[in-house]
């Protein structure tokens, strides 16, 4: 699912992000999602999250 929209993200969701200093490389961390930061419905580049992980970024994909 795309990671553009809130309304497909959900705390607990495992989703694919990429964090900011790895945005030219697109590099992806995979991790289940413990704070949604973003707070319109819809953002072109990716709705922005807190991992458990404590990891920051854009979810590019949300995972079953």
């Amino acid at each position: 699912m795309d990671g553009k929209s809130r309304k497909n993200i959900l705390i607990g969701s495992s989703v694919s992000v990429v964090q900011k200093h790895h945005q030219k490389t697109g590099e992806l961390t995979q991790g289940i999602v413990k704070n949604i930061l973003t707070n319109s419905p819809n953002h072109p580049h990716g709705i922005k999250v807190r991992l458990e992980s404590g990891v920051v970024g854009r979810v590019k994909e949300v995972l079953n």
